[in-house]
């Protein structure tokens, strides 16, 4: 693990936030790439740039159903006067064999159809009489007409440029242009577009696998009863879906009771499907911190480099953190605190870049600004701490949700930002810009 330099106040070892995340995006690094089927891609970023082996389209092809037919031929065409084309059969989607339409002919043509040698334009079914010689055709009776009978005569009422209504090849995408850069998140468009252009695979740097696990004898899953002093668990919860939110593949494991053989045994088991490992609770300094004296040690000889480092960062909430790495492949592994803002907190402010690092992104930060503080009275903070309110960002202004306490999880569930308070700053007054990290 690389080795910040933390400030020093008495005895102890005082890290900034800064500090602390420095060292945890110098240790951990993007996961390594492999071959995916497309599917399996969703929500990977690419580690190379894709090239167009074909255009696309890939030939002229017809944007309506209607007739293909030669732009001389319907030149003054009118309700009045409309011109009168032999129909020389059909042309589908998919059709290989062309038919060739000649001076004083058409071709009725389907939708995504090849423009057939000789056509030079398509007029649409809506101009024509559909060849029933009953006037234009329009509505519900235009999109019934069947190719069956094709052969015959069509009257034209309109006339129609050259490559009306033809989408050209290459329009969308030319072959040998660059069609997804390296470094893109691969979603639905993108994989649509990989499909179209004939990719059946892509290089990808996989989604990182996060394991999560609360600890503490006092948590209850929900839906079963609460005994007295307990608690229901929030905390996995609420942190694998901030890491399926990140991006990442997340396994939520039942809280840990109080007992540190048991913890390190299941996070040991855990190992083998994670990239990352996320324990909430226990790293304090109380006698029943657990994960502290589960993992507080220096790597054995099974385990080479391993161990978590627990430290005080300056800032409120979530003094208390851990970070290191476990077992025989360096797992990385955060340790957070367990009251549930300042769970929710550490996760934005530390998992989720290590989180985007593992996948290979190149900004793994959550997007900040300024705002104008919206609320009735001055916000204090403590000195030589760094702290992050609760707020609703609109129209660049924050209001305050709920207090600073870290056990208020319904102002965390109202709030889309975090309102940043610096270290030396121990008084904000209404209308003051403040920095604003957006969550949502």
């Amino acid at each position: 693990m690389s080795s910040a330099a933390p400030r020093t106040t008495g005895q102890e070892q005082l890290w900034s936030v800064d500090e602390h995340l420095d060292d945890i995006l110098a240790t951990v690094r993007p996961l390594e790439p492999i071959e995916l089927q497309l599917l399996d891609a969703q929500g990977c970023v690419l580690v190379e740039d894709v090239t167009v082996p074909v255009s696309l389209p890939p030939f002229d092809n017809s944007s309506m159903d209607g007739y293909a037919v030669r732009v001389a031929d319907v030149a003054g065409a009118s309700e009045e006067f409309p011109a009168a084309l032999e129909v020389v059969g059909d042309v589908a989607a998919g059709q290989a064999d062309l038919l060739h339409v000649g001076p004083g002919q058409a071709a009725r043509i389907m939708t995504g159809a090849p423009l057939p040698p000789g056509a030079e334009t398509v007029v649409p079914v809506e101009w024509t009489d559909g060849g029933l010689g009953e006037g234009p055709v329009t509505g519900m009776r235009a999109r019934a007409l069947s190719p069956d009978g094709a052969e015959g005569h069509v009257h034209v009422y309109r006339p129609a440029e050259a490559r009306a209504h033809v989408r050209a090849k290459g329009s969308d995408v030319r072959a040998g242009d660059r069609a997804l850069e390296a470094g893109t998140v691969l979603g639905p468009p993108q994989i649509a577009l990989l499909a179209a252009i004939g990719r059946a695979t892509v290089r990808v740097r996989p989604r990182p696998r996060v394991v999560v696990m609360s600890t503490g004898s006092e948590l209850v899953q929900p839906g079963g009863e609460l005994g007295s002093g307990q608690i229901y668990d929030s905390n996995s919860f609420a942190l694998t879906a901030a890491a399926i939110d990140a991006g990442a593949i997340a396994y939520r494991v039942g809280a840990v009771a109080d007992d540190a053989v048991t913890l390190r045994s299941t996070i040991e088991d855990q190992l083998v499907r994670a990239d990352l490992m996320v324990t909430t609770g226990g790293v304090s300094v109380g006698a029943y911190d657990v994960v502290k004296e589960a993992l507080s040690y220096v790597g054995d000889e099974d385990e080479p480099g391993s161990g978590i480092e627990f430290r005080k960062l300056a800032m409120q909430p979530g003094k208390p953190q851990g970070f290191g790495s476990i077992g025989p492949d360096h797992t990385p592994l955060l340790a957070l605190p367990g009251n549930p803002v300042s769970s929710y907190v550490s996760f934005e402010l530390f998992v989720r870049p290590a989180i985007r690092t593992l996948m290979g992104l190149d900004d793994v930060h959550r997007p900040t600004t300024t705002a104008t503080l919206t609320t009735g009275k001055a916000l204090t903070s403590p000195k030589g701490r760094r702290q992050f309110l609760r707020g609703t960002y609109a129209d660049g202004a924050v209001t305050p949700v709920g207090g600073a306490g870290s056990h208020l999880v319904v102002a965390l569930a109202h709030a889309d930002a975090l309102i940043v308070v610096p270290e030396d700053v121990e008084s904000v007054e209404p209308g003051t810009e403040v920095e604003v990290v957006l969550l949502g």
